[in-house]
């Protein structure tokens, strides 16, 4: 069963790939490298889907991806078009395959394509990575880097939700209400619609970060993707109450692809931003955690709250916001950061530390409600005082 997310995939497969034969045999150097890598990512995305939900259509999607490769590896002119074309050849038959395919039949609304990239907590991730362009520009980037690196970012981080709703599909209708109305988990949305989307959205991105920003972007953007979808949802999230601590690096990733966007290349400010976010996140999702510890535990996914207990993820949060308050400033004292953000992180970090302090004292639902909805101001905040400190 497919949908119409793997025909688009197929489509730009045969595109991408008949566009690296024709550029080769032209001559065309840079822009045949180019073609060539642009597309890579739909045969992935194919093979990805080929392998999960259309197991006999395997065969032919490794066929294409190993003569995409051969024909990357064979230095020799006449057999490298050779095994180009053989490439090219294979997967149109791919794609005609899938294009015979039994077709999901079901509508789905837009609304529930929006929701399947979670836009509020994309909102924060694309501020951070927003913030980081300005940082590495070095003050105002130019509109199109700024727009282009955001719509890639955007597209991987929607990427990289909609696979999150396909794996976390038999654990959301126990999380409570919330989480039991997302698309996939209620059925309005099949899972393999939503597998689809994913793979789609985060091959587009790749695609639109290499060809349009620069290679190294679209390498973290996919870096990021990958460890979210594959190391966090899949593996530690269900493992180990250190889950969001090592997880952290998902989400701080964002600023270095908004750094990279703009500078072509990390720097130690790219390297302060990921470490900021990657201090912030355990403070913050303990404080969901103790929100709803109830829902984590009839899920049996082992936060800290439901392994250690409210008192100890208190104190967890407390030595995590006083390391996270000490990182923000350190900046300073280098010069990686100026008085422009010195004085926001000073302030903001003090109410950080305070309202800490409060929950570790009086450890109640009331007391992480409130640190968890100033830990999103807070971050917010911070990554807007660090693009002015960049423009001033």
């Amino acid at each position: 069963m497919t949908g119409p997310w793997t025909r688009l995939m197929a489509a730009g497969a045969v595109v991408g790939t008949g566009l690296a034969v024709v550029s080769g045999a032209a001559g065309w150097d840079t822009a045949h490298r180019l073609l060539a890598a642009l597309a890579l990512p739909w045969l992935v995305g194919l093979l990805i889907v080929a392998w999960i939900s259309a197991r006999r259509l395997l065969p032919t999607a490794v066929g294409a991806v190993v003569l995409f490769g051969c024909a990357a590896l064979l230095t020799g002119h006449d057999v490298h078009l050779a095994a180009a074309a053989l490439a090219f050849g294979a997967t149109v038959l791919l794609a005609v395959r899938f294009a015979f395919c039994d077709v999901e039949s079901q509508s789905v609304a837009w609304r529930d394509y929006v929701t399947l990239t979670k836009p509020r907590v994309m909102s924060l991730l694309l501020l951070t990575g927003g913030a980081a362009v300005f940082v590495g520009a070095g003050g105002v980037p130019a509109w199109s880097v700024f727009a282009l690196t955001m719509a890639g970012l955007a597209l991987a981080c929607g990427g990289s939700a909609a696979l999150n709703h396909y794996l976390d599909r038999d654990i959301d209708p126990l999380m409570g209400a919330r989480t039991a109305k997302r698309p996939v988990a209620s059925g309005r949305v099949a899972p393999h619609v939503a597998l689809e989307f994913g793979i789609a959205l985060s091959a587009v991105s790749f695609v639109l970060l290499d060809a349009l920003v620069n290679l190294p972007t679209a390498l973290l953007a996919l870096a990021g993707n990958l460890f979210y979808v594959l190391v966090y949802t899949r593996w530690l999230k269900r493992t180990t109450p250190q889950n969001i601590v090592i997880g952290g690096a998902a989400g701080a990733v964002p600023p270095l692809v908004g750094y990279a966007g703009a500078a072509g290349h990390l720097g130690w400010a790219a390297l302060v931003m990921f470490g900021v976010v990657f201090l912030w996140t355990p403070p913050h999702f303990w404080a969901l955690a103790l929100m709803i510890r109830e829902h984590y535990a009839k899920a049996r996914i082992p936060m800290l709250p439901v392994v250690r207990g409210d008192r100890e993820t208190a104190r967890q949060i407390g030595w995590y916001t006083v390391a996270l308050v000490v990182a923000t400033l350190l900046p300073v004292a280098f010069g990686v950061f100026g008085l422009v953000y010195a004085v926001p992180a000073l302030v903001l970090g003090a109410l950080f530390a305070w309202a800490a302090f409060r929950l570790w004292r009086e450890t109640t639902r009331a007391r992480a409600v409130a640190l968890f909805h100033y830990s999103l101001l807070y971050l917010a905040l911070l990554f807007v005082a660090m693009a002015l400190d960049a423009v001033a």
